[in-house]
């Protein structure tokens, strides 16, 4: 028996599924993570950090499902939503002047040896500062150079996080760009574990529309109505019957003709 008449059986299962989530590094996906863990446990979400630059182009590449990446970029062929703005600031050493404010501005800045890594997100178009020498190739490389005195760094707040030092701080810095961070795919890739993935990070419930179908549940039984008591339902015993006045009688109570008087006595009849 050739090759070609194996039957299908031997090839074995079909691979499970899987979701492949990209992100650049300062976004932290683990919530979003979680939630689709508890929601698809037998469906792995696998993670790829990439750099910044290089998201578009792997989702383009179909090298993940879906991926958060940093805006502006460039969205040919690739469906974004927006999901957050940044704050930028500046890092400094400790002893920083800087230190000193609150909220930095560019003008202080104008003395100060501001560092432009190559990797930088922000959509400057002139850079505030002085530049250096050399641009340092990557935002973790311009945090060595300011720890050692060389200069400060302005990058999103996100990246000050992630490469923290004990030795460095950061203030916020007025009027500048931002950097936004949304969720991206390809758009002819817009399959069922994509649109699952969409509605965890919107905040969709399990129970939505657009989200996972729920198992029919059988149809409750409509209650029935209570029943009236005593004469009042249709059909009924005497008992408890209203009067004409309006006013309902007692179950055995004597007529008119054996009435008792107050003390007890029957009347009699004239």
């Amino acid at each position: 028996m050739t090759g070609q008449d194996t039957p299908d059986s031997a090839a074995g299962p079909p691979a499970s599924p899987t979701f492949r989530l990209a992100y650049v590094p300062g976004v932290t996906p683990t919530k979003w993570m979680r939630i689709w863990q508890e929601r698809l446990p037998d469906i792995p979400l696998r993670l790829h950090q990439v750099p910044a630059d290089e998201a578009p182009d792997l989702l383009r590449a179909g090298g993940a499902d879906a991926g958060f990446a940093r805006l502006p970029m460039d969205r040919t062929d690739l469906s974004v939503i927006p999901l957050y703005t940044e704050t930028t600031v500046v890092v400094v050493p400790k002893d920083h002047l800087l230190t000193a404010v609150d909220e930095v501005s560019p003008e202080d800045l104008a003395d100060e040896i501001v560092l432009h890594p190559l990797d930088d997100p922000l959509p400057w178009e002139e850079p505030p500062g002085r530049p250096a020498n050399e641009r340092p190739a990557t935002t973790e490389d311009a945090i060595q150079l300011v720890a050692a005195g060389v200069g400060v760094l302005v990058v999103p707040q996100s990246l000050a996080r992630l490469h923290h030092r004990r030795d460095l701080t950061y203030r916020p810095l007025a009027e500048a760009p931002e950097s936004r961070v949304g969720l991206c795919w390809r758009e002819d890739g817009t399959t069922e574990l994509v649109e699952e993935f969409i509605g965890i990070v919107r905040g969709r419930t399990v129970n939505s529309s657009r989200g996972r179908p729920t198992p029919p549940q059988a149809a409750k039984a409509k209650p029935k109505p209570a029943a009236r008591q005593g004469g009042n339902q249709r059909g009924g015993s005497g008992a408890g019957k209203p009067h004409r006045s309006g006013k309902p009688t007692r179950a055995g109570k004597p007529t008119r003709a054996g009435k008792s008087n107050r003390h007890g006595k029957p009347r009699r009849r004239s």
